[in-house]
């Protein structure tokens, strides 16, 4: 037990410096009335004069959430590269079935074509034209919306 006891400290000083500074930011911090001025988006010096025209597509929350996937995958990489020899068989089997877990997602991005954008694309069409298997139709919130075969659209 005593060697939880340091983490348990570092707890205690986090939740105390956090209550601490909202106590703090609450009486001693300008109360202010709230106007539209001041309600209003900011950025970078210039007042919106119109609404936004359109809404952030939903790939770009999959390739978002990819990449935060595959960062995650590499944060625990490292520690199992550090240990690989005593954790022997049991440890190669299971981060095998981890990086499996990972990668089928990503591979199904890769499949529906939710990473292929601008220059990317065409090195990769150059470098590999035909190889990938792609899955008829577009990510959406129905699942996959059923369209005509790649193949079927060239011809």
């Amino acid at each position: 037990m005593a060697q939880y006891l340091p983490i348990l400290a570092m707890v205690v000083l986090v939740l105390l410096f956090v209550s601490l500074s909202f106590l703090v930011s609450g009486l001693l911090g300008q109360r202010r009335r709230p106007t539209s001025a001041k309600e209003a988006p900011y950025e970078c010096g210039i007042v919106p004069e119109t609404e936004p025209v359109e809404r952030f597509p939903v790939r770009f929350y999959l390739v978002a959430m990819a990449f935060i996937v595959l960062d995650v995958e590499i944060i625990f990489l490292y520690p199992f590269t550090t240990v690989l020899r005593p954790l022997g068989t049991y440890g190669l089997v299971a981060m095998g079935v981890f990086l499996l877990v990972l990668l089928v997602p990503f591979g199904y991005l890769l499949s529906t074509g939710a990473v292929d954008w601008g220059p990317a694309r065409r090195i990769a069409e150059h470098l590999a034209p035909r190889r990938v298997v792609r899955v008829a139709g577009t990510p959406g919130r129905e699942g996959l919306d059923p369209g005509p075969a790649p193949d079927a659209e060239a011809a």
